[in-house]
């Protein structure tokens, strides 16, 4: 027997389904009739709310990026203003939400495969970022960096995290360094960054 939802109610809980399936699998190949039986819905109901799999899977890529919103707002708030604390901090939330996540990693970030909304609007991925950057842009400011581009500073500071989630994902850093601490590897490759860029405005 189908169950009976609000309509609101209907396409969060197609969202969680959908979302729980790629976790159980490890990748979101799944039909969307499979997303509605989870739900306790009719295989024709998800399309009140959705025109295709690819729709349904934008709103669970929406999800995820309001959790890692979540989380790096949470973190900053935890943090002195203006510290390099608060960047490294900020720094490994990310690495390890994508590395607890990473069912959802292709859904994320593989570009073209899904729509990017514009900034500020619904559905917007970058309000995690745009913390990161506020972060960046406080340091910035206390050091008295003058010159300085908080943009270009996170999205260095972001490849760094990025890269290291990737590999930790794939294994591959264990497979050459089994011990290593992947926190420890982007505090310390941040904090040389960090120093680097201090030392630039110094002497500059």
């Amino acid at each position: 027997m189908s169950k009976s939802y609000h309509h609101g109610d209907l396409r969060n809980a197609l969202i969680v389904a959908a979302a729980q399936l790629i976790e159980e699998s490890g990748s979101p190949d799944f039909a969307i009739s499979d997303a509605a039986k989870r739900a306790g819905v009719s295989a024709a109901a998800p399309y009140r709310h959705f025109k295709d799999r690819d729709d349904l899977l934008n709103a669970v890529s929406e999800l995820c990026f309001i959790g890692l919103a979540e989380v790096t707002e949470a973190t900053r708030k935890n943090h002195p203003e203006g510290s390099r604390e608060c960047i490294i901090a900020l720094s490994n939330v990310y690495l390890d939400y994508v590395a607890r996540h990473s069912a959802f990693y292709n859904l994320m970030w593989c570009a073209g495969k899904h729509s990017l909304a514009e900034p500020g609007t619904e559905g917007d991925q970058r309000p995690g970022f745009y913390a990161f950057v506020g972060a960046v842009q406080d340091w910035c400011q206390k050091h008295a960096l003058a010159g300085c581009d908080p943009l270009d500073l996170a999205v260095k500071l972001w490849a760094m995290a990025h890269g290291l989630a990737v590999l930790k994902i794939n294994g591959q850093i264990a497979m050459f360094l089994p011990a290593a601490d992947v926190d420890d590897m982007l505090a310390s490759s941040a904090n040389s960054f960090l120093d680097g860029i201090e030392k630039h405005h110094e002497t500059g």
